[in-house]
């Protein structure tokens, strides 16, 4: 299910979100419709004053709750962490499926976080990566490269996670370092065949509210989101947060921010540095983004120079120098 279509549910997806249904705001949303939506939607408007209505059962009957995996996975204290490790990954490992309610499809397998995290996150998965170069699983570390590759190409970008709630938002870039870790290991074609996708993702964060242009002439970068309402899978808590705020829709985006930017919740992003509701994560120009979009330019910089062409390759190389004497003098 997309933000538009769990909000087309109106007053039962309010209702499920806000009497939790489901002690986990991200099951519903994670949930699989049996039925067309708008179809659900009518017979909740048909059944709900009904005597001896009840919405747990209603949801129940009309979606399916997201698979559980099982696992015959025990942890043991006397197990070294290296093997504890070694086995967890073919625990968390997931092959491709069919797109069904919210989940978008990949073409190869991956890793999850595991829980509640049923699909795959940007960032969190570089950290994945550097662990199965440790285990030598390159051919996973080649999968889930394609993978993000696939989402770029489809999406534009790379969302926070391949869920549909999640489109509107990306999380810190870190596709340039993916695709240098593959290339140490299997050579510089690497960075040549994955330059379209380096060019894609560097255009998402360069253009829109992302982008914020210096006084100076240089350009440093800020997390942001396309919507300004809650987040479908953390409807509830966005919606109590907001509830005192001048200005919701404002609190709604910086929630979202915070959301990209994987920080969520850090008082990095507080105002006055103690509580959530001083959220203000899409007016910052954070260090760690744009060492992270220097690192792009650099990268896109030496794809370019390895495929002949020397002209873009300098001009993504200013660009990297600009933004780091920006970075000198305004981050610090």
């Amino acid at each position: 299910m997309t933000s538009t279509d769990v909000f087309s549910l109106g007053e039962l997806f309010e209702e499920v979100q806000l009497r939790s249904v489901f002690p986990d705001g991200k099951t519903f949303v994670d949930c699989v419709p049996k039925s067309e939506l708008a179809s659900i939607g009518r017979r909740y408007e048909a059944e709900r004053k009904r005597p001896g209505f009840e919405l747990a059962a209603f949801v129940h009957e009309h979606f399916t709750l997201p698979r559980a995996y099982a696992t015959k996975y025990r942890s043991a204290a006397d197990r070294p962490i290296t093997r504890h490790i070694e086995m967890l990954w073919a625990e968390l490992t997931r092959q491709p499926e069919e797109a069904q309610g919210s989940l978008i499809a990949l073409p190869r397998p991956y890793i999850v976080p595991g829980g509640r995290f049923r699909e795959i996150y940007y960032w969190d998965s570089y950290f994945t990566m550097l662990g199965l170069r440790a285990s030598k699983r390159v051919d996973m570390i080649q999968s889930m490269v394609d993978n993000f590759s696939h989402l770029i190409e489809r999406i534009g970008y790379i969302p926070n996670g391949n869920r549909t709630y999640y489109v509107g938002r990306s999380q810190p870039p870190f596709y340039a370092c993916m695709v240098n870790l593959l290339a140490e290991e299997k050579g510089d074609n690497v960075l040549i065949s994955c330059l379209p996708r380096l060019e894609k993702e560097y255009g998402f964060w360069m253009k829109g509210a992302r982008a914020t242009p210096l006084p100076d002439g240089g350009v440093l970068n800020n997390y942001w989101d396309e919507s300004d309402t809650p987040r479908p899978e953390s409807f509830k808590e966005d919606v109590e947060l907001a509830r005192a705020a001048k200005a919701k829709k404002i609190t709604y985006r910086h929630l979202r921010a915070a959301a990209e930017s994987g920080w969520d919740f850090s008082s990095r992003w507080f105002k006055n540095g103690k509580d959530l509701s001083s959220i203000h994560t899409a007016d910052i120009l954070p260090v760690d983004l744009n060492c992270l979009l220097l690192n792009l330019e650099q990268t896109i910089a030496r794809a370019c120079l390895l495929s002949n062409d020397a002209a873009s390759s300098a001009r993504y190389q200013a660009a990297a120098n600009q933004r780091k004497e920006a970075i000198a003098k305004h981050c610090w």
